[in-house]
C-alpha cells in the first residue's frame, strides 16, 4: 500500500464513521473504483479505527473526563446513569460481533448492490427523522438506549450508516438533539476498540510481521494521522450538524450514491 493510498483511505474511515453517510460502504466503493482495499490488511484496520475513537476523545474530552469523575464517586448518580445507557446500548452489537461476525464478513464480500441498498435505507432513516416531529424527551432512558444500540447493530451491514442509524433512531424516540450527537459518538467507543481487541488478536494467531508485509511504516503513520485529524474535523461538525437538525442534506446525499453503487458495476 502507497502512502497516498493510505491517505485517502484514511481521509474516508475519518471522515465517513461520524457524518451519516457510512465508512464501510464507502470503502468498498473506493475499493471497486480505485483497487484499493485497507479492510484486507489488520494492522491498517486497526491503526485507523483507533484513530478515530482517539479523534472521539479528543473532541469530547470533557464529557469523557465527567463521566469518568462521577464514576469514581462510587455512587449512583448523573454521570453512573450515563455510562449504565452505554452499557445498555453495546447488548445488541456485543450479540451480533460474537453470534454472527462469520455472517456479517460474508456479507461484506457481496458486492456493491447491498452497499447500495443498505445506503439507500440510511437515506430513508435521516429523511424519517428530519420530518418526524414526536414528543420531545429530556433524557435517554435506558429502553431508548437499547433501541439505539440495535440500531447501531444492524449498522454493521455495508452501506448502513452507524452514526446516521443512531442519530436517526434517536431523533424517532424524541430524544433531544444536544445530547444524541454526543451519546452516539461516546456509545460508540467501546464496540469500535472491541472490533480493534478482536482485529489485534486475530493479527496476533496469523503472525505480526506477516501481517505487516506490503504495509510500509510511512503508509500506517500516514493512514492513523489522516483518519485521525479528519475524524476530529467530522465529530466537531456532525454535533453541529445534530444541533441544527440539517440532516436532510445527507439523506440526498447517500441516495445519490446508493443508487450510484447499484449502477457502477452495471457500467464497468
Amino acid at each position: 500500500m502507497e502512502w497516498f493510498e493510505a491517505l485517502l483511505l484514511g481521509l474516508i474511515q475519518g471522515l465517513t464513521e461520524y457524518l451519516p453517510v457510512s465508512s464501510s460502504g464507502h470503502l468498498a466503493i473506493g475499493a471497486n473504483l480505485f483497487g484499493l482495499n485497507g479492510e484486507e490488511n489488520l494492522a491498517f484496520t486497526i491503526a485507523v479505527h483507533v484513530a478515530t475513537v482517539l479523534s472521539t476523545c479528543v473532541i469530547l474530552w470533557k464529557e469523557i473526563v465527567w463521566l469518568f469523575q462521577d464514576l469514581f464517586k462510587w455512587k449512583w448518580n448523573e454521570g453512573t446513569k450515563y455510562i449504565f445507557n452505554i452499557l445498555i446500548s453495546m447488548i445488541p452489537v456485543a450479540i451480533v460481533g460474537f453470534f454472527f461476525k462469520d455472517k456479517v464478513e460474508a456479507v461484506f464480500g457481496s458486492g456493491l448492490l447491498v452497499v447500495g441498498c443498505c445506503l439507500l435505507v440510511t437515506a430513508l432513516l435521516l429523511a424519517f427523522s428530519y420530518w418526524a416531529k414526536p414528543r420531545q424527551r429530556e433524557n435517554i432512558s435506558p429502553w431508548h438506549a437499547f433501541v439505539i444500540g440495535i440500531a447501531q447493530a444492524v449498522a454493521v451491514l455495508p452501506g448502513l450508516s452507524r452514526s446516521g442509524s443512531t442519530i436517526a433512531t434517536g431523533l424517532l424516540l424524541g430524544n433531544k438533539k444536544e445530547k444524541l450527537a454526543q451519546f452516539s459518538f461516546l456509545m460508540v467507543i467501546p464496540p469500535i476498540l472491541g472490533e480493534a481487541l478482536l482485529s489485534a488478536k486475530d493479527m496476533a494467531e496469523v503472525g505480526i510481521s506477516e501481517t505487516l508485509a506490503g504495509l510500509p511504516t510511512m503508509s500506517l503513520i500516514v493512514g492513523f494521522l489522516a483518519a485521525f485529524i479528519s475524524g476530529c474535523l467530522a465529530c466537531k461538525w456532525m454535533i453541529n450538524i445534530v444541533k441544527k437538525g440539517k440532516l436532510i442534506w445527507f439523506a440526498i446525499y447517500c441516495a445519490i450514491v446508493g443508487v450510484l453503487a447499484i449502477v457502477i458495476p452495471y457500467l464497468q
